[in-house]
């Protein structure tokens, strides 16, 4: 063989071993060899991160939470009965992540995004992490926009802005869920998506929620998310996170979304199964240290965005159940320090007829008159306190014999005011109307009729306003109370009173 030949054969397998692309596929592989009760140990998945899902074999996911130095603690997604000891295991690279966008709405889903409404499959165009850093300081803009409920005691007493976070507290069977269906039947018409996490319920619960959010057209800007009580602890764990990377997808977006945690007391509980279960050393009532951290960066997401960044905003309405209205309990007491303020659902008012059952002197509002327009500011600017001193001298006057004529008056004035709060369920309330109401309670333009006819009167004023709507139309487009609107405001209530004495 000539030198040139031999040249010309090196150079062409020289040629060959250049161009050819070898990229081997390198992947992070493990196997069982622990299983129990929804968690798994993992040996050899070496580059594994946080929050990483990891796919089995037999097809089921699950999430990595305790990262340790020979194996890898991971919790249940889905498909725990499939997997045996010593299946292979592989990390996916991808963190737990759900689709977003406005496909959403009108469906019901679980953690996992999977629907389970049988409306078919949904295609979105997006995916958001579940778990993000809450956007900064300089990026927000102070809570003044109101963010109407529809519920008269909340608006006037407690008011909520768009991208507050305030909290609904209460025993068991108060009306905490009433509240927040409520605020979402009133978002109708406002350019507000609402998302529901329903965690640890059952799932009756949420089929009849839903039913009515349809049969009252709420589904058409609603996402549900729902992990019943039936679902690992790891996705009641996951559904807030889930729910609230939907929301911020409308924030981003220079929308505006609310959204319901209902309830984190429950999200808490299996947030400690999981830890116990994962060896984690028990701190205060058995939860692990880092359950204020689970609720903080949670709750922290929510915000009202400055304009450069669109004005977006989310408004969190998280529920806490409390045992026996004990609000110094570890979890209470954690979210109150975390957000804008409280509504404290009462047992006691509730068991006596007062619905919603709201505790004036245990609720507030940290934004208070930002989230309230000027008319509501007006009408309702001294009528929590009045409350509170109704229900001092009520106490007061259980164990007096004889009253003055001052304190009668103002015992009866604030029986009146408790009874025109009262408010049917679903069945929410324009804020015009509320002031209108409010006003006629506060000036004492009730004094003169029963208590018992103040629903009757409430109703009348309704029928009156909705008849004549220039009152409604004048407080909507300026938002105050001017004077020749308050002077024919006064001209119907007077007439209205007349009318249902």
């Amino acid at each position: 063989m000539s030198v040139d030949l031999l040249n010309k054969i090196i150079n062409e397998v020289e040629n060959r071993i250049n161009t050819t692309e070898i990229t081997p596929d390198v992947e992070n592989t493990g196997e069982v060899f622990y299983l129990w009760d929804g968690v798994a140990k993992v040996s050899g998945l070496r580059n594994v991160a946080y929050n990483e899902v990891v796919e089995f074999e037999s097809g089921a996911k699950w999430m990595a939470l305790n990262l340790e130095e020979h194996f890898v603690w991971v919790v249940i997604l889905n498909g725990f009965e499939k997997i045996k000891e010593w299946e292979k295991a592989k990390a996916t690279g991808k963190t737990v992540s759900v689709p977003v966008g406005k496909e959403l709405i009108g469906r019901v889903v679980d953690a996992l995004w999977n629907p389970i409404d049988g409306l078919g499959e949904i295609k979105t165009k997006e995916t958001y992490p579940v778990e993000r850093v809450a956007t900064g300081v300089m990026a927000r803009k102070s809570v003044h926009e109101p963010l109407q409920t529809g519920i008269k005691a909340v608006d006037a007493l407690v008011p909520i802005g768009r991208g507050q976070r305030e909290l609904i507290i209460g025993d068991r069977q108060t009306g905490k869920t009433q509240v927040a269906i409520d605020a979402i039947l009133n978002q109708k018409g406002q350019g507000v998506t609402c998302v529901y996490v329903a965690v640890g319920q059952k799932e009756g619960k949420v089929a009849r929620i839903v039913e009515e959010l349809k049969k009252r057209g709420a589904m058409d800007y609603t996402i549900v998310v729902t992990a019943s009580a039936s679902e690992p602890a790891a996705m009641q764990y996951l559904a807030p996170y889930a729910g609230c990377a939907m929301a911020e997808y409308f924030m981003f977006n220079s929308e505006h979304s609310l959204i319901i945690y209902d309830d984190l007391s429950k999200q808490a509980n299996a947030y400690r199964e999981m830890s116990l279960l994962l060896r984690r050393p028990p701190w205060r009532e058995a939860y692990p240290w880092d359950v204020f951290f689970l609720h903080s960066r949670l709750l922290e997401r929510a915000s009202k965005l400055n304009d450069k960044l669109w004005a977006g905003s989310m408004t969190a309405l998280p529920v806490i159940e409390t045992q026996a209205g004990d609000l110094s309990a570890y979890i209470p007491t954690n979210v109150i320090s975390i957000t804008d303020g409280q509504i404290f659902l009462d047992s006691d008012l509730f068991n006596a007829g007062q619905k919603p059952a709201i505790n004036v002197g245990n609720s507030v509002s940290r934004v208070w008159g930002s989230a309230q327009i000027k008319a509501m500011k007006k009408v309702a600017g001294t009528l929590k306190l009045d409350l509170a001193q109704f229900r001092e001298l009520e106490a007061f006057s259980q164990f007096a014999s004889d009253l003055d004529a001052s304190t009668k008056a103002k015992l009866d004035r604030g029986a009146k005011m408790m009874q025109l709060l009262k408010q049917n369920v679903y069945a929410p309330v324009v804020v015009e109307k509320q002031v209108c109401a409010i006003y006629a309670g506060a000036k004492g333009f009730l004094d003169n009729i029963e208590t018992s006819k103040v629903w009757e009167f409430e109703q009348n004023l309704y029928d009156a306003l909705d008849t004549d709507t220039s009152i409604v139309e004048a407080i909507n487009k300026s938002k105050k109370l001017e004077d020749d609107t308050v002077s024919a405001l006064e001209e119907t209530i007077k007439k209205t009173v007349e009318l249902s004495k």
